[in-house]
């Protein structure tokens, strides 16, 4: 195994044309930023957790270096799915505009994390199949490092398909740990979903295989099997070109979870403050999915917005600032008044 190479350094379901009724309830300015023209850059770095003997690759963006003494940020984690890693926060998109939720949400204010988790990107290579469970472990040994590197106990969420999936589990797991949730492209029993259907025709082989093929044309169907025209194909591209850095194979775990083991996540066990996240198009999970978990969840901070225009993928839409907006309007919520 290779050596890491840096050092350890009310119920409101709101759908479509009713996003701009989020924005009210907005009331907290969001962190003041620095006024010197070095912190008012956006400044990234990189760690690594472990998980036992497996190194974990970790990364940071926010606006200017990290100094002693100052006021703390509130903490967002990006978990990624099945099919990329966490460059899939990051991206950059020549002539396209913005496309890394992590500049997006650095300029916001927030101190932005995210890691490759096992058997992905910069992170260590096993013979597991990286499944749901895997990475509730993995977010384990990423919360040891954010302790150290900022203090904080706690912090805020998001994850996207399997990545949703990965940080409701772990919600579950270590509920003192979690500000608010926002889960995007999440599924709940997957019951009636076209995309599961048709991957679960290769349950089979995800049971047998730790590993899967995912080359271009693969990473093209993300943004294209359930609306073509939801994403900007230039963005694929860019997203294929980084991922196939890693090679063309990725763990069958989530996969095998999705297709064989739903739900993996219990609403009921889920104690945070929760957004539900679904584009209009989206193949992974029924709207009747998504209301069922949502209609069990314990929390009465909890909302489940519809994004007009968008498929499977919030992060590479073509309207990914509806998914920003909502997100950011979520994770600023001020503390409701207890009556």
């Amino acid at each position: 195994m290779t050596r890491p190479d840096h050092p350890l350094p009310r119920r409101a379901v709101i759908r479509g044309a009713g996003l701009g009724l989020i924005a009210g309830a907005l009331t907290s300015a969001p962190p003041a930023r620095a006024d010197d023209a070095e912190a008012s850059e956006i400044w990234s770095g990189e760690y690594w957790a472990r998980k036992g003997d497996v190194p974990l690759w970790m990364f940071r963006k926010r606006l200017g270096a990290p100094r002693a003494g100052e006021p703390a940020r509130p903490i967002v984690f990006f978990v990624h799915g099945s099919s990329v890693t966490s460059r899939a926060f990051d991206l950059h998109v020549p002539g396209k505009g913005e496309y890394s939720i992590m500049n997006e949400f650095a300029r916001y204010g927030f101190d932005c994390w995210t890691m490759d988790h096992e058997n992905y990107g910069k992170s260590g290579r096993t013979s597991g199949n990286a499944d749901i469970a895997s990475g509730v472990e993995d977010l384990k040994a990423a919360a040891a490092v954010l302790v150290r590197e900022t203090g904080q106990n706690r912090c805020s969420f998001i994850g996207e398909s399997s990545g949703a999936l990965r940080a409701g589990a772990y919600a579950m797991a270590a509920p003192e740990r979690i500000n608010r949730l926002v889960l995007a492209a999440f599924t709940y029993k997957g019951t009636g979903s076209p995309t599961l259907a048709k991957r679960a025709e290769q349950v089979e082989y995800y049971r047998a295989h730790n590993m899967r093929k995912r080359d271009r044309d693969m990473i093209r169907s993300i943004a294209t099997r359930d609306k073509p025209g939801t994403s900007d194909l230039a963005a694929v591209e860019a997203l294929a070109d980084v991922e196939l850095q890693f090679g063309d194979q990725v763990p069958t775990g989530t996969y095998l979870d999705m297709t064989a083991n739903l739900p993996v996540v219990q609403p009921e066990r889920v104690l945070a403050p929760v957004l539900l996240v679904r584009g209009e198009y989206d193949g992974i999970a029924t709207v009747a999915d998504i209301e069922e978990f949502f209609d069990k969840l314990p929390n009465g901070d909890r909302q489940f917005v519809i994004l007009p225009g968008t498929a499977h993928s919030v992060t590479l839409a073509i309207n990914r600032q509806l998914f920003w907006h909502v997100a950011r309007s979520f994770l600023n919520m001020p503390s409701p008044m207890a009556t």
